[in-house]
């Protein structure tokens, strides 16, 4: 027996274990200062707005800033179009992502492009969009207006329409790659055992991608409650109608900034809920 292996007998460490500790304290204490100081800058870019607001909180009328009737209505109706436009996104969201996971057709490329674009384009681009193809006099709103009567832009169904317009490609995502992750065999199994396609997704795929699905609802309830560009821009802003928690935010500064700063934190405090409920899958390593 050698004398590093008598050594590591008798104090009862694992082999190596110290040395990879000294390796990761190294590594840390060895960070290279033309690496370390714009690290340290660029967290102070994303931090101090943070702490900023929380330091400007006008926490003794916070209560009363709440509870006002125009912040409840704008509040109210942020959680109700967002619960909505979040429901929409289920149901017309997982078949088109289990189509881009499971099916091989031509296309498929350009098709996952335009689902994702939403994402990247701006959201008052998406609000213009929206208009010429939902409006009164849109390729498709002008024959909803003639035929059912159904008038989408400046009303409260019009903000769930635009915030499943932007919300929906981080559930399609999140849920395309849960099906990418998860063994299709389960579902060959039970097709090779008389289950249609459709009974093997309900019975056997659904409960395998789950958790995919929530952190998907989840991620695209929070973007839809914190839209702004499209929905102004296709709805208005007409409080008690169309005014959700960004535009009365915008709206608010302008006149009271204290209000406004209110309000943001309940939308800061929101988007903290979110990242806590997701943290072992969007904050952790490994």
């Amino acid at each position: 027996m050698t004398s590093t292996a008598k050594s590591d007998a008798a104090t009862g460490t694992p082999r190596g274990g110290p040395r990879r500790r000294r390796v990761r304290a190294g590594g840390v204490r060895g960070v290279p200062l033309p690496l370390l100081v714009p690290a340290l800058i660029g967290l102070a870019f994303l931090v101090v707005p943070l702490v900023a607001l929380l330091v400007r909180a006008p926490w003794r009328s916070m209560p009363e800033q709440l509870t006002s009737a125009e912040v409840w209505q704008a509040l109210q109706l942020s959680l109700i179009c967002a619960t909505a436009a979040t429901a929409v996104s289920l149901v017309i969201g997982v078949p088109l992502a289990w189509l881009l996971a499971r099916v091989e057709f031509p296309g498929r490329g350009l098709v996952r492009a335009l689902v994702t674009l939403p994402l990247v384009l701006p959201p008052v681009v998406g609000g213009v969009a929206l208009l010429t193809a939902l409006g009164r006099n849109g390729i498709v709103g002008k024959w909803l207006d003639s035929w059912f009567g159904v008038t989408l832009p400046f009303t409260t169904a019009g903000v769930v329409v635009a915030e499943a317009f932007v919300a929906m490609p981080f559930l399609v995502i999140s849920v395309e790659g849960t099906l990418r992750a998860a063994d299709p065999r389960y579902e060959e199994a039970a097709t090779t055992l008389g289950a249609s396609r459709f009974t093997a997704f309900r019975r056997v795929t659904l409960p395998l991608i789950a958790p995919g699905i929530a952190a998907g609802a989840v991620l695209a309830w929070a973007r839809a409650l914190g839209e702004f560009g499209a929905t102004i821009t296709f709805a208005g802003n007409f409080p008690g109608r169309t005014q959700t928690m960004p535009l009365a935010v915008y709206l608010a500064l302008q006149s009271d900034p204290e209000a406004a700063i209110a309000l943001s934190l309940v939308l800061l405090a929101v988007s903290i809920a979110v990242l806590a409920g997701l943290r072992d899958r969007w904050m952790t390593a490994g």
